[in-house]
C-alpha cells in the first residue's frame, strides 16, 4: 500500500466493482471522463479481468480515506501506457464519492502517485489529458506541479458539444524542486 497523510492507495479488488459501476453511471462523476454510455456489472467484470492481466505498475489503485477504525474507498487512480524507454506514463484519477469532493483528497492522491512514479518507478515524465471544461481538475493538477503543454482543440464530443483537451505534465527535475514544499 502507498500511504499519505489522510489517504492510502491499495490494489483494486473484485468486491470494489459495484461501487465503480455506481460511480461510472453517475453523469456528474463522469462529466470529465470519456464515459459516454451506461456501464453494466458484466462490462466492469470484463474490465477487471483485463486490468488484472496488465503489469502490476499499470493496475488501477483504489483511493481510500479513514472512516472511523476502517478505510472507505472514494475513487481510483493509475498510470497507463508506461513507456520504459522514454520513462514516461499517463496519469489518471477519478474521485467517485461526491460527498468528499473539494476536500483535497484528489490532490493528495495525485501527489502520492507523482512520488510513486518518480521515486519508485523511476519515471522522468508523467502526463495527463484533461477536458477544458473541468476547471476544478485543472486547478488541482496545477497545485501539485503539473504544467500546461498544449491543447487539442475540439478533440472530444460530449453532451452535444466539442470540448478542448489540455495536455499537462510534470518532469522529474520539476518534481525534485517541489516535492518537499
Amino acid at each position: 500500500m502507498i500511504y499519505g497523510k489522510r489517504i492510502r492507495l491499495r490494489a483494486v479488488e473484485r468486491e470494489d466493482l459495484p461501487k465503480f459501476v455506481e460511480w461510472m453511471n453517475d453523469p456528474e462523476v463522469t462529466s470529465g471522463l470519456l464515459m459516454r454510455l451506461p456501464l453494466s456489472m458484466a462490462e466492469e467484470q470484463r474490465w477487471f479481468e483485463g486490468m488484472s492481466q496488465r503489469p502490476a505498475t499499470e493496475r488501477v489503485l483504489a483511493i481510500e480515506i479513514r472512516d472511523g477504525d476502517s478505510w472507505r474507498m472514494i475513487g481510483s487512480t493509475a498510470f497507463h501506457d508506461i513507456n520504459t524507454v522514454d520513462r514516461e506514463a499517463e496519469f489518471g484519477i477519478s474521485i467517485g464519492e461526491k460527498s468528499v469532493w473539494n476536500q483535497g483528497y484528489g490532490s493528495e492522491a495525485t501527489t502520492l502517485m507523482l512520488r510513486h512514479g518518480f521515486e519508485t518507478l523511476n519515471l522522468n515524465r508523467i502526463y495527463l489529458h484533461v477536458h477544458a471544461d473541468n476547471p476544478r481538475a485543472i486547478r488541482a493538477y496545477e497545485k501539485v506541479g503539473y504544467v500546461h503543454e498544449g491543447c487539442m482543440r475540439q478533440a472530444v464530443y460530449k453532451h452535444g458539444k466539442y470540448i478542448d483537451v489540455h495536455f499537462m505534465s510534470v518532469l522529474r527535475s520539476e518534481w525534485d524542486e517541489i516535492k518537499d514544499k
